[in-house]
């Protein structure tokens, strides 16, 4: 990968590796290193709220972690030193052969973040495909799409809300770039360009009882409340509480975005065991759904985005309801051999008044919108519901043997999901417009409720070893999972329709060389594992169940820990079979996917009070290998050449507690289809937001406010062949108290 030419990026060749190296290198102020990380200190960081003003987060270990403890605070406290991999355990960064980001809650409680999606978005490699408001949350990472239903949570899949995932039951979030089949197994939809982990709140050594009261625009209103209290001899029990309620018009013209939210978070911490339990209730009701838009193959230009308060399809709904229970068991049997094993149910089902875009009001064929923005809609009711059961255990054992040492772990894991869905559609349809969009017509006269659709059983037995050399200045990384798919698809009748059972072997060899103190160089090859798609309702296959894939990824970087701040650069590779239709709508995998790209980062805290979150991504899409070459070369639908992201965080010198903020978010041009013919602009989103931490009355308080997309800029964001409008200017306010 020395000369690997990107479509609108210059060619990456040793030279230009070189000068980005240098440039990302330079961008500390620091003139040498400072000291050493302080060694985890073992008791819990205190809750941003509950410091004093402008005290910065120290680096020390928060209990009830994956497989123990949660990685320290990093410089600025915005993000930790390392976050759990699943096997593999919990590692620094500097220690891991792979690329990760570990967004921490003082983050997530500065941003006023809402929602995973608001998180995430913080490095360029990452980005959201579906606005604030809609039927879901889609993101992207490394040029491939991870939906919500593929976070897992506490290390288990399948246990968060398919749709989105609000932040207050969030402690930390952990984004790793490339396959992660063999740290956690298969995600339930497969994804390949990278995984997120959430991490629940648990209680802190020092009590907590915050009540936060926020606004977003236009009048969208949300109360919190988040109490924490530990007891017993040591301080061994914790219960961490949290309940939300929102309501009010949003993002969307006449819309109400409502949450309901209640999560309770129990552990106990001895000195070798280690347990938890997190029941958490989710509900969402939002009518005025932000709703993606199909378009016709033979346009060339989209039309100018609309603003970004019109909703497309006036009188959408989606109620959905999500109920999860899990616990988890971690004893350590002697001071080098542990065991863990966890287990978690979840309950969900969305009703959703659907639009669904057809040729005209009596012809209800596939139909999409036109230059002009015009269209037919009809309306249809399309419920579902998921139950499933997601399991998790393992022995890891620390050993010598001779110079050499051992980190040997052994995992087994099993998912079981069933799904069920009832489609049904509507009588007649509107003539309408992105721009002046109609009101839907009313719905079906029946509702029948959701029948069983597929039955999923994926199942994974893993082995990984971590050999270190010469006091750890050498580690290498050896495992495999071997992986079982079983899926079963149901007609309405109850009768299995298709299915099928494939088993495959997901490898993975990763090497850290640290050839100076601060400075790590690694390298990893692994393969994902994707469970075949369940095709949708659009194609003319519609609900066929396709084989399973695998997916490989070379990944090569280098990772600089300058004291306070953070470099990294990565070059990978990614390929993977690639999902389109063919000229019969007929939905396959027909030729090959492959990114190719360069990543650069930069974070931490430049100097005292002024934190950094810098980092670009440039991609090669390109589709090889396709069906009688066709597309042959072209890029690939919906991954963007270049992405920026550039955000500073700055204590003012001048009043002390105020704190201002901004961030930069630059994504360019891409294409919406795989032929190229239709293409997306690129755009440029700016936020800024202050907080001021103060004391009223003896209580610690923080007042913030962040208006995202500043500019009100009109943009179009893709998802495959689909298309939604952003939101536009949005004004977020909050204030907590700590009593």
């Amino acid at each position: 990968m020395n000369s690997v030419p990107l479509r609108g990026v210059p060619p990456v060749g040793l030279t230009t590796l070189a000068l980005s190296l240098a440039l990302a290198f330079g961008m500390t102020v620091t003139p040498a290193l400072a000291q050493e990380r302080a060694a985890s200190s073992g008791t819990p960081a205190a809750s941003p709220e509950s410091a004093p003003p402008v005290a910065r987060l120290q680096a020390v270990t928060i209990t009830g972690g994956i497989l123990g403890d949660l990685s320290p605070v990093y410089a600025g406290g915005q993000v930790a030193t390392g976050g759990s991999l699943g096997l593999l355990g919990a590692e620094d960064i500097m220690d891991t052969p792979f690329s990760t980001m570990n967004y921490t809650s003082e983050l997530i409680h500065d941003q006023q973040a809402r929602t995973l999606a608001d998180v995430i978005v913080n490095d360029a490699s990452v980005r959201n495909l579906t606005s604030t408001g809609g039927f879901g949350e889609d993101f992207q990472i490394r040029g491939f799409a991870v939906g919500s239903g593929d976070v897992s949570v506490n290390g288990l899949y399948g246990l968060v809300s398919s749709s989105r995932v609000p932040v207050q039951i969030l402690e930390r979030v952990e984004v790793l770039k490339g396959p992660g089949a063999l740290m956690r197994g298969i995600p339930p939809s497969g994804s390949v360009g990278g995984g997120i982990n959430v991490v629940t709140k648990r209680a802190d050594d020092e009590p907590l009882a915050r009540a936060t009261l926020g606004y977003m625009s236009k009048s969208n209103v949300t109360a919190q409340v988040d109490l924490g209290r530990r007891f017993g001899e040591d301080n061994a029990w914790g219960v961490r509480i949290n309940g939300v309620k929102r309501g009010g018009e949003y993002t969307l013209r006449g819309g109400d975005q409502g949450l309901e939210m209640g999560a309770i978070g129990i552990d106990y911490r001895g000195d070798r065991l280690r347990w938890s339990m997190d029941a958490i209730h989710q509900g969402d009701e939002i009518e005025g759904v932000r709703s993606q838009i199909g378009w016709l193959s033979t346009l060339t230009e989209l039309p100018a985005p609309p603003d970004g308060r019109v909703d497309f399809y006036p009188g959408t709904r989606l109620t959905q309801r999500d109920s999860t229970i899990m616990s988890r068991l971690e004893y350590d049997f002697t001071d080098n051999i542990s065991g863990h094993i966890g287990v978690g149910y979840r309950e969900g089902y969305n009703r959703q008044v659907f639009p669904v875009n057809v040729i005209s009001a009596t012809n209800l064929g596939r139909q999409s919108v036109d230059a002009n923005g015009n269209f037919f809609v009809n309306t249809t009711f399309y419920d579902s519901y998921s139950e499933t059961l997601s399991t998790d255990a393992g022995l890891t054992a620390r050993f010598q043997t001779g110079p050499v040492g051992h980190r040997v772990a052994l995992g087994v894991s099993y998912l079981d999901q069933e799904a069920g869905n009832a489609y049904t559609q509507g009588a007649g349809a509107v003539a309408s417009n992105i721009y002046n969009p109609s009101h839907l017509l009313p719905g079906p006269s029946t509702r029948p409720d959701p029948v069983k659709a597929s039955q999923t059983g994926l199942t994974s037995f893993a082995i990984s070893d971590t050999l270190s050399f010469v006091d750890d200045r050498v580690l290498v990384t050896l495992g495999a999972r071997r992986q079982t798919v079983d899926v079963d698809s149901f007609a309405a009748t109850g009768a299995v329709s298709s299915g099928y059972r494939a088993t495959a072997t997901s490898p993975l060899v990763g090497i850290v060389v640290k050839p100076w103190e601060h400075v790590s160089v690694y390298a990893n090859m692994t393969d994902g594992l994707t469970r075949g798609t369940i095709v949708g309702p659009t194609y003319a296959n519609r609900d066929e169940i396709l084989a399973p894939y695998k997916s490989r990824q070379y990944e090569t970087g280098v990772k600089v820990d300058w004291g306070n701040v953070i470099t990294s650069a990565a070059l990978f590779q990614i390929a993977r079979p690639a999902g389109q239709a063919d000229d019969n709508n007929v939905y396959g995998y027909f030729g090959e996917q492959r990114n190719r790209g360069l990543e650069l980062a930069a974070y931490g805290e430049v100097m005292p009070g002024l934190r950094l979150m810098a980092s670009a991504a440039f991609t090669q899409a390109e589709l090889t290998k396709t069906q009688n070459g066709v597309n042959q070369g072209n890029r690939a639908a919906g991954v963007p050449a270049r992405t920026y992201n550039l955000g500073l965080d700055w204590d003012t010198p001048w009043v002390d507690g105020l704190s201002l903020n901004g961030r930069v978010i630059r994504t360019s041009s891409l294409y919406l289809n795989n032929q190229n013919t239709l293409g997306l602009p690129g755009y440029t989103r700016f936020d800024v937001g202050a907080r001021y931490r103060t004391q009223i009355a003896g209580k610690d308080v923080v007042l913030r406010a962040n208006i995202e997309n500043l500019a009100d800029r009109r943009y179009w964001l893709a998802s495959g062949s689909f298309a939604t409008n952003a939101a536009g200017r949005t004004y977020m306010l909050s204030g907590s108290i700590s009593y």
